[in-house]
């Protein structure tokens, strides 16, 4: 009686452990992906380009499409346009230079400095600030325009000589934002990939991968709440 009753009582700290064991799989398949994978790299500079040539450059010259009004400095929002575009197309190159060995070594024939290694942070600390923004930029954008077309919030756009705020939030909302946020995931992915190779410590990798996660939630978090405070008064 006492063994088959031992034997019919559940074993939380089994349970338990399976679903440590769940998560940490989880976790090695994602580290195995991130450190093997670099066509978030190519996905990311290809993603970029045509982001910075189709919109950016096209809106630099003028192109209608996209445009939910006239910007009282039509001038000054072509050559912003313009800088942005040759940016974003510095940034996509940037992701190949992770995946490839000039982005650890400097190349032989670059003067005075060929051949030196190059410091990690030196590649790595932008790209997750660039990372970080985009994601930020890209959730927050989301949820405040969704927010503005569901009448929850009302926002008063500025710089505008001509605007039809509807169109504009739902070019932000379908269009614009998600873009931010596919470049912020394949940039991270890059980032990701760059920092296994270059760290010896998976500990170390860990840790830090879950300290940039939450510094990103609250940079997301503090953008919604200036996005709501600038543009809803």
């Amino acid at each position: 009686m006492n063994d088959t009753a031992v034997q019919l009582l559940p074993c939380p700290i089994h349970d338990e452990g399976a679903g440590l064991m769940l998560a940490d799989s989880k976790l090695i398949s994602f580290e195995r992906f991130t450190k093997t994978a670099v066509w978030p790299a190519y996905a990311g500079c290809i993603w970029a380009l045509l982001y910075a040539v189709f919109v950016r450059f096209y809106q630099a010259a003028g192109g209608p499409i996209g445009m939910a009004g006239e910007p009282v400095d039509l001038e000054a929002f072509y050559m912003a346009s313009y800088i942005a575009g040759v940016e974003i197309v510095l940034c996509g190159f940037i992701l190949i230079g992770l995946v490839k060995p000039w982005g650890k070594v400097l190349p032989q024939w670059v003067p005075f400095l060929g051949g030196r290694k190059i410091p990690r942070l030196v590649v790595l600390l932008p790209t997750l600030v660039f990372t970080a923004f985009l994601l930020a930029h890209g959730v927050a954008g989301i949820v405040t325009k969704a927010l503005y077309l569901g009448g929850v919030i009302t926002m008063h756009f500025t710089g505008w000589s001509v605007l039809d705020a509807h169109s504009l939030a739902l070019w932000d909302l379908l269009f614009y934002e998600p873009w931010f946020v596919i470049m912020g995931v394949l940039s991270g992915l890059t980032a990701s990939h760059y920092a296994q190779a270059t760290c010896g410590s998976l500990a170390a990798w860990r840790r830090n991968t879950i300290y940039y996660l939450i510094a990103v939630f609250l940079l997301t978090a503090l953008m919604v709440y200036m996005i709501i405070d600038q543009f809803a008064r």
